[in-house]
């Protein structure tokens, strides 16, 4: 039986190179694609987190550290895995946008997730461990990075902020299942039952990743099954080859049809013999272009260059406000375009806004790691199982993700990052009155802990789904900036190395301060932290807020006159 589906699976992934694939519609779909992106995210984390209540127990009967080193070593390899995936995300960000597939670099990573899980789980020698933590790292920027580069590619701008709220669900359930999984196991099962669940979840990873086809080489077998008709004048053949009203069919009797293919543009030419009959191409409202002057850029979406807006979307969208300080002119992108897409990204005001609140909304998520569990060990008695059901208040309201970035894709990412921050403020401030034990203490707790949750999940949603816009604006206003594979994975592999540098700031600074000053003193500095970064998230999300001022007035100065 197992022989059959094995046989079947290989039968799936190869095809003749002749013939589409099977079942491309369905593996190219973007219900599909979004599954297994969400799935190699789920995986990626969960794997991070099953191994936690497992290391420290690794380390003194496989590793042979002794007692007192324990927490030294557990320490520096959640260090290593934060200083991999901030050194690697950048890296694997241009390699992606470099590369011609973005399917290859997320296989590639599962081959580094499935190698640290071997060295992690059968490794006796610290060296050991602490190299498969690295390539845990590596991994995680890589599936991080191209994976929501993946999603870009497929759905684009207008629907992106609703679709990162899928990807903020798993992350979620990552977070929240993991360590209590690997705990629950391991005391039930044994270490190497621990490994069981977490190879079973690389097999399915391995198949989804492995069966994806991406939107783009789905289009080239489209694009050959599309069927040209040039026999007569059907209807179907008008709609298709002539698209204003005018365009005659054929011109002369004699007429043949000549159709020549570019990336960006279909062009058709009508000839009798030698003799050009008519120009089938649709008349462009566009002006004459100076054959000394014209330089052709290649560009990610041929609409741009006539500044039409995406099918779908605003025109007067606040997602498309460009940084003030971009120019319009030729020299100018001619002399940005020497520079690496990464400069060019970390050049943009608006950009470093998103990174410094994608840092702070980590920071605010993850400090609990350190202090939570051992809050309500001493308030409450509870034990490790307690300890990992308090965070259920926190990740439960991630699951309205998908609400917020719907709502961003509609009116912009500015008011719910700017709001989310706002909100946080006060609940993470009234954490301070959780001072002692009792019923009414836990339920205080729970309640201010889910409308955290909430307000983070406000953030976080819009944040993610601006790098796209960023991105995509910096384009609209100069069509071919970051050439012909776009920016996306390197603006995704920033924003990675943001949220890793706060998953590393958040535990160290509420640790910190509990520790010298207490959680009260630790609950203010974290709220204010949070109303601070709101002013950065309301003035620089979707651009400059004074140069959006300034257009609206002057729109409303020209609807006056």
């Amino acid at each position: 039986m197992s022989g059959h589906i094995i046989q079947g699976f290989f039968a799936l992934i190869r095809s003749d190179p002749e013939k589409p694939p099977p079942l491309l519609k369905q593996r190219s779909s973007k219900g599909f694609i979004l599954t297994t992106i969400c799935i190699a995210v789920f995986t990626d984390i969960f794997l991070y987190g099953i191994i936690v209540p497992v290391v420290p127990f690794a380390l003194t009967t496989r590793a042979g550290v002794a007692e007192k080193d324990v927490q030294h070593w557990v320490s520096v390899l959640l260090a290593v895995y934060g200083a991999a995936l901030l050194a690697s995300a950048p890296i694997c960000g241009y390699l992606a946008d470099r590369s011609t597939s973005r399917r290859l670099p997320l296989l590639v990573g599962l081959l580094a997730l499935a190698g640290s899980t071997l060295m992690l789980c059968f490794g006796h020698h610290i060296a050991v461990l602490v190299a498969g933590r690295l390539l845990q790292g590596i991994s995680a920027a890589i599936v991080w990075t191209v994976g929501l580069a993946l999603l870009v590619d497929t759905v684009g701008q207008k629907e992106i902020g609703q679709l990162m709220g899928y990807i903020s669900i798993s992350m979620s359930v990552a977070i929240l299942v993991a360590p209590l999984l690997g705990g629950v196991v391991y005391n039930r099962a044994g270490y190497f039952g621990v490994y069981y669940m977490a190879f079973a979840l690389i097999i399915v990873d391995i198949i989804l990743r492995t069966v994806m086809i991406e939107k783009k080489v789905a289009r080239k077998w489209e694009k050959q099954d599309e069927p040209l008709n040039v026999s007569g004048p059907s209807e179907k053949g008008k709609a298709s080859l002539s698209s204003r009203p005018g365009d005659s069919w054929p011109p002369h009797p004699d007429a043949m049809l000549h159709v020549t293919v570019s990336e960006n543009r279909v062009a058709k030419k009508w000839t009798v013999g030698d003799r050009p009959a008519i120009e089938a191409n649709p008349p462009s409202d566009d002006p004459p272009i100076n054959p000394r002057s014209h330089r052709t850029f290649p560009v990610s979406n041929p609409e741009t260059i006539r500044g039409k807006p995406e099918q779908g979307s605003n025109s007067n969208s606040l997602r498309d406000s460009p940084d003030q300080d971009e120019s319009s002119s030729a020299p100018t992108l001619k002399k940005v375009r020497t520079r690496p897409p990464v400069i060019l990204l970390l050049s943009s005001r608006r950009l470093l806004s998103a990174l410094y609140c994608a840092l702070v909304q980590s920071a605010l998520l993850t400090a609990w790691d350190a202090v939570l569990p051992l809050r309500v060990h001493k308030l409450f008695g509870w034990n490790s199982l307690g300890a990992g059901l308090i965070f259920l208040p926190l990740v439960l309201p991630s699951f309205v993700a998908p609400l917020v970035g719907a709502f961003s894709d509609k009116y912009g990412a500015r008011l719910p990052a700017s709001i989310g921050f706002l909100l946080a403020t006060p609940f993470l401030i009234l954490l301070r009155i959780v001072e002692h034990g009792g019923r009414s203490q836990v339920v205080i707790l729970c309640v201010l802990l889910a409308c955290l949750g909430v307000a983070l999940t406000i953030v976080m949603t819009p944040l993610l789904a601006e790098i796209t816009y960023i991105v995509d604006a910096k384009e609209k206003h100069h069509p071919g900036l970051f050439g012909q594979r776009g920016a996306y994975a390197q603006a995704y592999g920033l924003f990675n190395c943001a949220f890793a540098g706060g998953m590393l700031v958040g535990p160290l600074w509420a640790g910190a301060v509990v520790g010298k000053q207490g959680w009260g003193t630790m609950c203010l500095t974290l709220g204010i932290l949070a109303v601070v970064s709101a002013i950065p998230a309301f003035l620089f999300t979707n651009g400059w807020i004074g140069e959006q001022w300034k257009r609206r007035r002057k729109g409303a100065d020209q609807g006056e006159a």
